[in-house]
């Protein structure tokens, strides 16, 4: 069940909608986009109520959810004239978005014969035929190898920032999304966890970050920061303690150099979003 949730996307923004299989982001999605009928409550889009509005909403919104929806026997520009018809828009419009997605020189290849990636994207392609102002993506990059992920990150990137398309994407592939969004919201049991910058989050979370000495003696390290009066943890033949003032990292760093330790490195660890967010569940 979902509990009254407010997805709040700035034009322009590339959201990440984030959270644990079962939170609730599909089901959201789905919703958003009349796939799913709501069984209570009302469901606002651009300011305007969906079931009284519906057309006009969805005229405004591209979308991909789960799957390509694709004929295999056709080639991609007979794909997009199928789609062109519905969306009644002008027949030069297929030209444009097969560039935009980078699959103009496919030609007479069956969609079929395509890789994932370029699946992807031709899906991509129909769902920006008709130029819309909002973009819904569920799972993009699902089942990519490494070269679609980054082919399919790169072309979303440049959707916003040459074509000022909103974005709104889903995915379990947290190391992805920290590359690629703008805006993050954090879904768990059906309820908001989180929502805002990306740099928001990692500002709420930056009491976690920590302050890792790697050097030739780990042991005797941590025994002299200790004599600091702080609480050094020591991991995988690193000592870490909480973030401190540079003045007291120095003055650390002095005492381990005096004490004939060899010191190989001194850095900040700040946690990446996969951390932030299986805290933010967490607890």
């Amino acid at each position: 069940m979902l509990n009254n949730i407010n997805l709040q996307v700035p034009t322009g923004a590339i959201y990440g909608f984030l959270g644990p299989n079962g939170a609730g982001k599909t089901t959201t999605l789905r919703l958003v986009l009349g796939l799913l009928k709501k069984q209570q409550g009302t469901i606002k889009i651009f300011g305007k109520e969906f079931d009284s509005n519906r057309v006009e909403v969805l005229k405004n919104i591209g979308s991909l959810i789960e799957a390509p929806s694709l004929y295999a026997h056709l080639t991609a520009v007979e794909n997009l004239k199928i789609w062109q018809k519905i969306y009644q828009c002008p027949n030069e419009r297929i030209a444009e978005v097969l560039a935009i997605v980078g699959l103009a020189d496919t030609k007479k290849k069956k969609a079929g014969k395509f890789s994932l990636g370029m699946k992807q994207r031709l899906s991509i392609a129909v769902a920006l035929l008709h130029n819309p102002k909002l973009l819904i993506l569920d799972e993009p990059t699902n089942g990519l190898d490494p070269n679609g992920i980054i082919e399919v990150r790169e072309l979303l990137k440049k959707l916003n920032k040459e074509l000022g398309t909103s974005i709104v994407i889903s995915s379990h592939l947290l190391a992805e999304i920290e590359r690629m969004v703008t805006h993050v919201g954090i879904i768990h049991k059906g309820s908001v966890l989180f929502q805002g910058t990306l740099n928001d989050l990692h500002l709420k979370q930056t009491q976690t970050s920590v302050i890792k000495f790697t050097t030739d003696n780990a042991a005797k390290t941590k025994e002299l920061i200790a004599a600091q009066g702080l609480k050094p943890v020591l991991s995988n033949g690193a000592v870490t303690i909480p973030t401190a003032e540079k003045e007291l990292v120095a003055k650390i760093n002095t005492a381990l150099v005096n004490s004939g330790i060899q010191v190989y490195e001194i850095a900040v660890v700040k946690n990446d979003l996969e951390a932030i967010f299986i805290d933010l569940v967490k607890n």
